[in-house]
């Protein structure tokens, strides 16, 4: 298959997926699939489900409408507030909702109670890393107002960490969310069902806590597609970092001087480079192009491996230096980060391929993060392998 793609291995997410859901079990905590990022794809929903997840979730109605088109009828979670545009749509696709807003709660249960229905929902609260939620002070009041209208039913309380400023999940504010747990339930006389206390970046502290306290589910989507952790992005241990990986045809490689030349102003995307003060003046080398760019993924957020690096991108050029010259047509494989990937899974020019349909054309595996931990430098070499199969998550080399 010819083209820019996203070679997704079903194998390897179940792999994966089944391994989170074993960790977190032995914890007596419950896993949902994230599938934001693969858009709500049915084969991988089901791929998620049959790994023993308890339900899916997703940031996009259209993603859940899509699964539960394809007859999923796992339970699913929408895991951003709900636009009042879409009120209707969600309460008629029976979805959990994560909610943190009085009237728009308001307009779930009036159009839950137009279907007929009642609305689950999971209250959100803000601990510290300001994206959504409530903040603690206010917890109350919405617990109460969803108690208080017949058609919602508060299936749970959650949390989320990490996704805008980093802020890890540590024992503090997990402890700080079972307080406020067990003190709604106090307040209320009721009983918590599902206490979400965030996404992949809790893993570290979910094996490792003395007190898992009240936490007994996590949304996991990074970890379960990458085999990475979004706190640092280093590989967990017993997954695939290769489950999903880009790939992209050569369109030209020459000897070139690394120091650009003539009067320099912005680039195509607004950067600004003064030439005369360039410091990369390592003379020639090959550099080589990739038919993609920034209109199908995040040249910054790929993983190159020894002998090869990325330079830079436009558009629709990805500019590589490489040890040799790599023949027009030649595929390169590359490893995706999580910005990649969703930039790269969103674009109408990249071809999604799952399973194990993989190609024979020899592909020039890319595998692991510009440069070591440490920065040391590596030895070039370019591997050719024959197929996706054949690459191993940490290198690429032949599977034993």
């Amino acid at each position: 298959m010819s083209g820019l793609r996203l070679d997704i291995d079903l194998d390897k997410i179940s792999d994966n997926a089944r391994h989170l859901v074993d960790s977190a079990g032995s914890r007596g905590v419950s896993i949902t699939g994230v599938t934001k990022a693969l858009l709500g794809e049915p084969r991988i929903a089901r791929t998620l489900v049959a790994a023993g997840v308890v339900a899916l979730g997703d940031s996009r109605i259209e993603n859940i409408e899509r699964m539960r088109h394809a007859h999923i009828s796992a339970p699913m979670l929408l895991i951003r507030s709900p636009m009042r545009s879409q009120i209707d749509r969600i309460v008629r696709s029976n979805t959990i909702s994560v909610n943190s807003e009085l009237d728009v709660l308001s307009a779930l249960a009036a159009a839950a109670r137009v279907c007929g229905r009642v609305h689950d929902v999971m209250v959100m609260v803000e601990l510290g890393d300001l994206r959504d939620g409530v903040v603690a002070n206010d917890l109350h009041a919405v617990v109460r107002h969803v108690l208080r209208l017949p058609s919602l039913r508060l299936q749970g309380i959650g949390t989320n960490l990490a996704c805008r400023n980093g802020i890890e999940p540590t024992d503090d504010n997990m402890d700080e969310l079972s307080r406020l747990v067990e003190a709604v339930e106090a307040t209320f006389h009721i009983h918590v069902d599902m206490v979400s206390g965030g996404n992949s970046a809790n893993l570290g502290w979910m094996m490792n806590t003395q007190h898992i306290g009240r936490v007994n589910n996590l949304r996991l989507g990074e970890s379960v597609l990458l085999g990475r952790n979004p706190l640092d992005r280093e590989p967990i241990e017993g997954l695939h970092t290769d489950a999903i990986t880009l790939v992209g045809e050569v369109i030209e490689s020459h000897r070139k001087p690394t120091r650009p030349w003539g009067r320099s102003r912005q680039s195509a995307f607004g950067e600004a480079l003064d030439v005369s003060h360039h410091q990369d003046d390592r003379g020639e080398i090959w550099q080589t192009i990739v038919a993609a760019g920034r209109q199908d993924t995040d040249p910054d957020d790929l993983l190159s491996a020894p002998g090869l690096a990325v330079l830079g991108a436009s558009s629709d050029h990805l500019i590589l230096e490489t040890s040799a010259k790599v023949s027009p047509g030649t595929e390169i494989r590359f490893e995706v980060g999580y910005s990649a990937l969703l930039r790269s899974m969103t674009s109408p020019f990249v071809i999604k391929r799952l399973g194990d349909e993989q190609g024979t054309r020899s592909t020039v595996a890319v595998s692991s993060r510009r440069g070591s931990a440490t920065g040391a430098a590596r030895a070039p070499k370019l591997t050719l392998v024959p197929k996706l199969s054949a690459v191993r998550s940490h290198g690429a080399q032949p599977v034993e």
